[in-house]
């Protein structure tokens, strides 16, 4: 029988270590070519486009997300699992929280294997759902004593260190500028929809780690060169997806391709990360294609074993 899931759903079996689990577990599978997770899909609809994300658990499970780039308030996206033996229709979540715990989560497991063991303190600049859940998952993986946040929104920005506080019992409070949100940070988190970018290399200390969400693509992007000039460490959780951006994302470009590493490997110890305290490490989220399937199958395994 298929499971219809909610976002309440979601929220209520998938807490932040939970979430991060699942994406090493995922990432680990993608390297050993257990998860086959090719670029995504893309068919225009004129002002926009529908997206197919699709991933194979060999021997397990085969599934996909479908979503627009329209932006509508009702538009949800749909994560569909299948059985990987018989073809059925295991289950299907409807809305976004999946995907924005996916999300967050990868951004968790980047900060676990690339960020300093020591990192307590974090510099966010957005204020929005993924701003939020990669703080969520950071939480998960470092004992993180200080949030500061900046957005263009005073209101939006001082609700976010409010439910920091409320919600993951960090000291949080909402700075004015970006260069005082990720001033003497160790974690720094990019999450805007801004084309330009929104901090300068030189505000960061080091030894910072900086996942960087957003726009990150040659003709829009919220970080500048400056940043992948300044990291020792670049990372992406699919190199694959990110050499096959249209137009291509600045990571995956000379100078910078060749050193650009996929986060499984470096899990795997098949690719170096961090080898210095001083060292800038950043990680260019994509968004590895077959996560959220791979995420929505713990939710119904989750769920299974609570009836």
């Amino acid at each position: 029988m298929t499971v219809l899931i909610s976002d309440p759903e979601v929220a209520a079996a998938l807490d932040a270590a939970t979430s991060v689990d699942a994406m090493r577990q995922a990432l680990l599978a993608a390297h050993d070519g257990r998860l086959v997770a090719p670029p995504r899909a893309a068919a225009s609809l004129g002002a926009g486009r529908m997206v197919l994300t699709a991933g194979h658990l060999v021997g397990q499970w085969y599934g996909y997300r479908a979503y627009d780039t329209f932006g509508h308030p009702e538009t949800e996206q749909v994560v569909v699992l299948h059985d990987g033996q018989t073809g059925a229709v295991r289950a299907v979540a409807v809305g976004d929280e999946l995907g924005s715990r996916r999300t967050g989560a990868l951004g968790g497991v980047a900060v676990d294997a690339l960020a300093r063991p020591d990192a307590a303190t974090v510099g966010v600049i957005g204020s929005g759902g993924q701003a939020w859940t990669q703080v969520w998952a950071a939480a998960a993986v470092r004992r993180l004593r200080q949030v500061t946040v900046h957005s263009r929104s005073t209101a939006r920005r001082e609700a976010f260190a409010a439910r920091v506080r409320a919600e993951l019992g960090i000291p949080a409070r909402a700075v004015e500028t970006a260069q005082e949100a990720v001033r003497d940070r160790d974690l720094v988190v990019l999450a805007t929809t801004s084309p330009t970018p929104v901090l300068s290399a030189a505000d960061l200390r080091p030894g910072t780690h900086v996942n960087a969400v957003g726009f990150k693509q040659v003709d829009r992007a919220e970080f500048g060169t400056d940043l992948l000039d300044a990291a020792a460490v670049l990372v992406s959780d699919s190199v694959a997806q990110a050499t096959s951006y249209a137009p291509p994302m600045l990571a995956a470009q000379p100078p910078y391709a060749s050193r650009l590493r996929d986060l499984g490997a470096v899990l795997a110890g098949a690719a170096p990360g961090r080898t210095g305290a001083d060292q800038i490490s950043v990680f260019c989220s994509v968004g590895l294609a077959g996560t959220e399937v791979f995420l929505l199958d713990r939710v119904v395994r989750i769920l299974a074993t609570a009836v």
